[in-house]
């Protein structure tokens, strides 16, 4: 049997090893499509470059001081035969007073551009498009106000996904949705990295940000504030359009759902708003074009799928995830059964029929 020694000197020569792999692991998930390091437009690029200033000031300061931590130990160590004690510096007014005031230097250097930063970030952009924001518990709902310089005419409600105008700053106007009462009300916090900061999201409060996106694509973001038992699941997506992209998808907004006539999604537009005398769907969705679907609970639903994503962006809009979600939600999203009323969507325990039906319907909403 070998001895503890030996178990523990063995033990001991891991421990580096398995160190640097936590290090590793630990650094590997802060990259990824979620990341602030690879700005995608100024209101995240800005922010980016000064923090690169203040990590080379930092690396300077870390050099410069372990540096002289090396030196003074080489030099004042302990040698064979020489008792005698160095010279000692305490109380040296020059010294205390030089390091005292070349920190305050370097913090009043960084402090400059970070507080005009602060208030140049959050001015009001000229010729921003403005869009309102509630969080919900737990999907981001967006609000385009009628705005004719952007071809938006009346007002545009579409969930989850922020689309918006590459090269086109964006200003957006947030709160938070009290749900079931001051009681059950929550914090979020709206973030997508790659095009802006992170702002906290207050239930009562208007909170702006501004975003850019100066390329075409798909942004991915998160609730960054915790909001309750599903608070991973609130996901966001920003996705931004060209010209030509951006007036198609403002038409496609401004125009009423089409109601299918007969066959199975029409049985699903049926089921949407009545199941055996009492309300279904319609009870906290909306869909422009279908009489009856006023609810403002949940998602407005009217082009469902022109969107990519769907549940707080956790699930990518296929015919598959859809049967999956109207089966049982609870199971992909649990619900917080604390609140009162309870949040989030319930399993209505649907039949194999009438989820071929709803997706039937669901599915023409493009």
């Amino acid at each position: 049997m070998p001895s503890d020694a030996r178990v523990n000197g063995k033990r001991r020569r891991w421990r580096p090893l398995v160190t640097a792999l936590s290090l590793a692991l630990l650094t590997a998930a802060c990259g990824g499509a979620q990341t602030m390091l690879e700005p995608q437009g100024p209101y995240a690029e800005d922010p980016d470059n000064l923090f690169k200033i203040t990590l080379v000031v930092a690396l300077v300061v870390f050099v410069v001081v372990q540096g002289l931590i090396i030196a003074a130990a080489v030099k004042f160590r302990e040698r064979k035969g020489d008792d005698s004690m160095p010279e000692q510096v305490h109380g040296n007014t020059r010294m205390e007073i030089l390091w005292t005031v070349i920190p305050a230097l370097i913090l009043v250097g960084i402090a400059i551009p970070t507080i005009r930063m602060v208030f140049d970030l959050a001015e009001e952009p000229e010729g921003a498009l403005t869009v309102n924001v509630i969080g919900h518990r737990w999907w981001w709902e967006f609000e385009y106000p009628a705005q004719p310089e952007f071809g938006i005419d009346e007002t545009i409600v579409t969930a989850n996904e922020l689309v918006i105008p590459v090269g086109v700053p964006v200003r957006l106007e947030m709160t938070a949705e009290e749900a079931g009462g001051p009681a059950n009300a929550v914090i979020h916090s709206f973030w997508i990295p790659a095009l802006g900061g992170k702002r906290d999201v207050v239930p009562g409060r208007i909170t702006p940000l501004n975003l850019q996106a100066d390329h075409a694509g798909e942004y991915i973001g998160q609730c960054a504030e915790y909001c309750g038992l599903s608070h991973a699941n609130m996901r966001a997506r920003a996705i931004s359009l060209d010209g030509a992209d951006w007036d198609a998808w403002v038409d496609n907004q401004l125009s009423l759902a089409t109601i299918p006539g007969d066959g199975l999604a029409a049985d699903g537009a049926a089921f949407f708003t009545d199941r055996g005398g009492q309300q279904t769907c319609v009870a906290c969705h909306a869909i422009k074009g279908l009489e009856g679907a006023n609810g403002i609970t949940g998602p407005d639903l009217t082009h469902l799928m022109s969107r990519d994503w769907f549940a707080g962006a956790i699930l990518e809009m296929n015919e598959e995830n859809l049967r999956a979600w109207l089966a049982d939600p609870t199971a992909l999203k649990p619900m917080q059964p604390d609140a009162s009323p309870p949040i989030g969507m319930p399993n209505l325990n649907l039949t194999p029929a009438e989820i071929d039906a709803l997706v039937a319907f669901l599915l023409t909403l493009d």
